[in-house]
């Protein structure tokens, strides 16, 4: 039996490690991460997730065990950025609620309809311990919980968020990409 297997430094390089930023714009290609792109600082790191629903063709099929690989078909993918923000900036608010605006007074209205500007890209991105990066990018993302602000008697104000990535009629593409990079890949 084995107790322990060796890690090699090519693995040890490609640990993820950090909370990472959640981000309005990023550019794989020249990976600085600017403060401008920054939606909010979070609490908890931020968990990305992208997973199918599966469509099991021979499930009601008599004398076909359900799981037949054959029969199995990729329905949709659910993909998500969760996270709890610390800030309550306008941009995060409206980010939060969906579908909102800001009157003239200054005062942040959601809205009944949605608008084409209210899906958006948002970005992801953590460093390696090797120097490398890990960026995920939601496509078409809207807010899929709203806003729900908890307070504390001696803590800073939290906001659960949940935002959900879209597929579209001109592109129906799994609505998340993945970039890893190593440090060679991001050395200038």
């Amino acid at each position: 039996m084995l107790d322990f297997v060796a890690i090699t430094q090519d693995q040890l390089d490609e640990i993820q490690c950090k909370a990472g930023w959640l981000l309005k714009d990023f550019n794989v290609e020249n990976p600085d991460v600017k403060a401008s792109d920054v939606i909010c600082q979070t609490t908890g790191g931020v968990n990305p997730s992208c997973a199918p629903t599966y469509l099991d063709l021979g499930e009601d099929i008599d004398n076909v065990p359900n799981d037949t690989k054959e029969l199995k078909q990729i329905d949709y993918w659910t993909c998500l950025f969760s996270f709890t923000s610390v800030n309550v900036s306008e941009t995060f608010i409206k980010l939060s609620l969906g579908a909102a605006d800001k009157d003239e007074n200054g005062k942040i209205v959601p809205r009944a309809t949605l608008k084409a500007e209210d899906f958006t890209s948002l970005w992801w991105v953590g460093m390696k311990i090797g120097g490398g990066l890990l960026a995920i990018c939601l496509k078409n993302a809207l807010s899929d919980s709203g806003f729900s602000l908890q307070t504390a008697k001696k803590g800073k104000g939290q906001v659960a968020c949940t935002i959900k990535g879209h597929t579209s009629i001109t592109d129906q593409s799994v609505p998340m990409e993945f970039y890893s990079t190593t440090s060679s890949d991001t050395a200038s």
